[in-house]
């Protein structure tokens, strides 16, 4: 019996041995991967998804997790070599190498970048990036995928859709187009591009050329901008970016289409990864007739984008855009004939050299050198009529060529704390310009600024923001710049009555004048070097719900802006009253610029998007501009003059937009209408209403195979006769059907 109990003693003490030791064993032949996840300021980030694949590749050899509300997360992985990734949709991805031994427990503590690129964050709003739902400015961003799936092409086109924008473009494909952000003028939005301003220097932007191939993201910030951009940011900024490559394999993105008009475009993308280098390279070619004589044009666009990063922080960055085009101008041909020989000739550049760099945990400092330059040629060299009767026009031989410069350097360094962030700064820019208004000489001018930008969250739901800019301008001197908003989170949620947020942004601005405002040369109509800059003050106030759990958003922003020292030419002729002196040699008439016009323009942008169902979204906006000329006493046509409304700016303007992407294909319907404007066609004929209307897009794509895509689009569907300006024919109904392949890629 003893020894029948010793018996199983022992028995029962092995097994014990053995349930204990199992796990034991286990654990020394695995390894622990642990770590935390924060954001540049130190916070913790959540819903991160972490993945270690193993190496070599194998299918099902990767593990995947998500970082909690503290940022933690945990991986139990074999021994071995892993790859991996950590991803989130508003931070860049990070992605490593690492070899882990059996018994190993590594913590890993990483600090995530904020994407610059991703939907959900604004880069032009601060001097830092933010996430989007805390900036307290109007914020519009437009993705590449939204781009694919309108299928646009022009820039122009694409925020004319958007909520606050109007356009005006006198003609066809290559007429000179302009847009007007919330009631500014043409020249009060300041335009960059990969952060190299693009606008002539005091001027505005011909976006006739400027087309959607490369570009990966738009943003426009409403509101005067100033404080941050200093001058020409007098009622908002626009800033577009350019793709970067994401992919190991290198990717090949080839895209063939024709249509009407006897229109052909190609385009061809390679992008990836190479090592600690990325990569973008961008070739673009458009062709078209015209439905008319003279409406021929042409354009071709080469873009690139590279960079290589040292750690995550640390990185350079080299963006170039090049843009050449030609195009025929037939002019008013609704009120007078067309004109056969007059065609203007583009060519922009724009580059941008950029060093990124962290010192230490808080310290994150950017240092960018910019150009960008402008050769335009304006020509007519025969006279095709001249009316001798009512309204006495001809069309008058002319050359005109212009060239201008902009070459800057930008400094800036942040500190970035739990709450926030604040930077100073400093820029210095030299603008040069050769103008057919100087008489072919040469104009310079030197700018430099310093400021100071901050955004502090004392708690959770409040976030503050300010800003000063003093600009030292070699045409009007000094001048201060402030700026300052809040936006407060009302109401957290997901359910059906989701979050509420309010936003309120105060702001002023400044434009210099232009070039041959300041510095003209001809003695009968010289430039006046005592201009003013011209100024703005806007006030933003809105509101943004969100509802059923984040499938319906809705937001909508009041604004109220004034416009003060708005330049003006005078004209005199011998004899009459005048402000300036007459010089000799003028019999036909004598004038200069002056500060003299106000104006205001009050109103509302209201936008709501829409995903009732995964494959459907339906997106619309509304705008009403209330804009009114206040002062303009030199005003020499009749649409211009006080009480009037502001040229080309409708009282009345929107879209509606459904977006059907199932299966393999997607389907894009989009209408846009413009209420009736102001406007005016400056030959004496007293036309100063322009009509409304109403266009209707259609575009579709089918997934033949994976990379192989056949896309079609419609734009003017009915084929609506309408005037962006008043006796310029809009383009009628304009068909294309093309495909695209992208090989490689992932």
């Amino acid at each position: 019996m003893r020894s029948s109990f010793r018996l199983l003693a022992s028995l029962a003490v092995a097994l014990l041995g053995t349930l204990f030791a199992t796990p034991c064993a286990r654990a020394q032949s695995t390894a622990t991967l642990t770590g935390t996840l924060t954001d540049p300021s130190g916070a913790a980030v959540a819903q991160a998804e972490i993945s270690a694949e193993r190496l070599p590749a194998a299918p099902g050899s990767v593990l995947r997790t998500s970082s909690g509300t503290d940022g933690r997360f945990a991986l139990t992985l074999a021994p071995g070599e892993y790859r991996l990734r950590v991803a989130h949709p508003m931070f860049a991805r990070i992605e490593q190498q690492i070899t882990l031994a059996a018994g190993e427990r590594r913590e890993l503590p990483l600090r995530l970048e904020l994407e610059r690129l991703a939907a959900t964050v604004v880069v032009s709003a601060q001097a830092e990036p933010a996430p989007a739902d805390s900036t307290s400015a109007p914020v519009s961003i437009v993705t590449r995928q939204q781009i694919d799936q309108r299928q646009a092409t022009s820039l122009a086109a694409l925020l004319a859709s958007m909520p606050g924008f109007s356009l005006g473009r006198t003609g066809r494909e290559g007429g000179v187009t302009s847009l007007f952000l919330n009631g500014g003028n043409s020249n009060f939005t300041k335009v960059l591009v990969d952060g190299t301003t693009v606008n002539e220097p005091g001027g505005a932007v011909d976006f006739s050329h400027f087309t959607l191939d490369n570009v990966e993201k738009i943003e426009v910030v409403s509101g005067a901008e100033s404080a941050l951009f200093g001058s020409d940011a007098m009622a908002g900024v626009v800033q577009i970016f350019t793709h970067r490559g994401t992919t190991r394999r290198p990717q090949l993105t080839l895209l063939a289409e024709g249509g009407a008009f006897s229109t052909a475009r190609g385009a061809a993308t390679l992008s990836g990864l190479l090592g600690r280098f990325d990569y973008s390279a961008s070739a673009a070619y458009l062709e078209t007739a015209g439905p008319g004589p003279n409406d021929g044009f042409l354009n071709r666009t080469l873009s690139g984008n590279f960079g290589w990063r040292f750690t995550e922080a640390n990185q350079v960055r080299l963006a170039v855009r090049n843009n050449t085009s030609d195009a025929g101008i037939a002019g008013q041909t609704l009120i007078v004939p067309p004109d056969l020989e007059q065609h203007n000739s583009l060519h922009n550049f724009s580059a941008n050299l950029s060093a990124e760099l962290a010192t230490g945990a808080h310290w994150r400092h950017r240092l960018a050198g910019s150009q960008s330059y402008s050769r335009q040629l304006f020509d007519n060299p025969i006279s095709d009529f001249c009316f001798t009767t009512a309204p006495f026009f001809c069309d008058f031989p002319f050359t005109a060529r212009n060239q201008f410069n902009r070459a800057g350097l930008a400094e800036q360094s942040s500190y970035l704390f739990r709450q926030g962030a604040i930077t100073a700064g400093y820029q210095y820019e030299v603008e040069n310009g050769f103008l057919s208004a100087l008489g072919g000489q040469h104009a310079r001018r030197n700018n430099q600024a310093g400021f100071l930008d901050a955004r502090w969250q004392p708690w959770q739901r409040l976030t503050l923001s300010g800003g000063l800019r003093i600009e030292a301008n070699d045409s009007f001197g000094t001048r201060g710049v402030p700026r300052v908003g809040v936006a407060y989170a009302l109401r957290d949620g997901q359910d059906f009555w989701g979050a509420t947020r309010l936003r309120f942004s105060y702001g002023k601005g400044i434009k210099e004048p232009r070039l041959d405002q300041s510095f003209g040369t001809d003695p009968c109509f010289p430039g006046n070097a005592a201009l003013r800059p011209e100024r703005s003050r806007t006030i933003n106030a809105g509101v943004e719900q969100r509802l059923a759990s984040d499938r319906v958003r809705i937001t909508a922003d009041y604004f109220d802006n004034r416009f003060r020292d708005i330049v003006s030419f005078t004209f005199c002729l011998p004899g009459g009253p005048c402000p300036v002196a007459p010089p000799p040699g003028c019999p036909f008439g004598f004038g200069t610029f002056f500060n003299t016009d106000l104006a205001r323009a009050r109103g509302t942008n209201i936008a709501v998007e829409a995903r009732p169902t995964r494959w459907l979204v339906v997106s619309g906006s509304y705008s009403y501009d209330d804009s009114r000329v206040l002062q303009s006493p030199n005003a020499f046509d009749p649409a211009e003059e006080p009480g009037n409304r502001l040229l080309r700016r409708p009282v009345h303007s929107g879209n509606l937009i459904a977006n059907a992407g199932f299966r393999h294909m997607n389907w894009n319907l989009a209408a846009y209408f413009t209420g009736r404007r102001t406007d005016s066609d400056f030959l004496g004929l007293g036309l100063t209403r322009n009509p409304g209307y109403a266009r209707f897009d259609l575009g579709t794509s089918y997934e033949l195979r994976r990379g192989v895509t056949l896309f079609g689009r419609v734009e003017n569907l009915f084929d609506k006769q309408y005037q962006d300006v008043i006796g310029f024919p809009a383009l009628g109904r304009d068909f294309r059907v093309g495909m695209k392949w992208i090989l490689g890629g992932k």
